[in-house]
């Protein structure tokens, strides 16, 4: 299987919170990445897993693209068409206010979606095929949520890498 392909990582289904209720994350996720870059959303602080061998030069090949010192991703597996993302922006503080959140695709392809914040009703639909990579920065994460949506199609699994930078108080490096 397609996930196989990147053990070590430790696959795990986060608890998050929703309309006041935990609930299990409808996809399976592992936080990598520096040991200072730790992250908190949806009510949870996440400390990183080591890098696997097999996304450093990952990791590396984007940092020299796009100028960005990625120091953490967030690995996200969906196992099949049922498991999916909601509406949400990556807009966490230790992200700043312009984060550069750098999304790699692999496995089957899957519809993204995306919506403004002031205006919901206008949507950007992609459909993100496998190694694809699709960059939010500047005020994308402001102005702008994003999902994945489940489908009834049957589907095989996909693997989403989200690489960021997480910005660490001086007092934690």
């Amino acid at each position: 299987m397609l996930y196989r392909r990147l053990e070590p990582i430790s696959w795990q289904t986060h608890r998050i919170r929703m309309f006041g209720k935990w609930v299990d994350s409808p996809r399976l996720s592992c936080w990598i990445g520096d040991p200072e870059a730790r992250y908190r959303y949806s009510g949870q602080t996440f400390a990183p897993h080591p890098w696997p061998a097999a996304l450093v030069p990952v990791r590396d090949r984007l940092r020299e693209e796009l100028g960005v010192g990625f120091n953490s991703v967030l690995a996200n597996l969906y196992r099949d068409g049922r498991d999916a993302m909601g509406w949400h922006s990556d807009d966490e503080p230790e992200l700043g206010p312009e984060p550069v959140i750098a999304s790699v695709s692999l496995g089957v392809a899957r519809r993204f979606v995306m919506r403004r914040r002031d205006d919901p009703a206008v949507k950007r639909e992609f459909l993100l095929e496998p190694g694809s990579l699709l960059v939010m920065s500047g005020s994308c994460q402001r102005d702008w949520q994003h999902a994945l949506p489940r489908t009834a199609r049957p589907v095989g699994p996909r693997i989403n890498l989200t690489f960021r930078r997480i910005i660490v108080p001086p007092d934690a490096a």
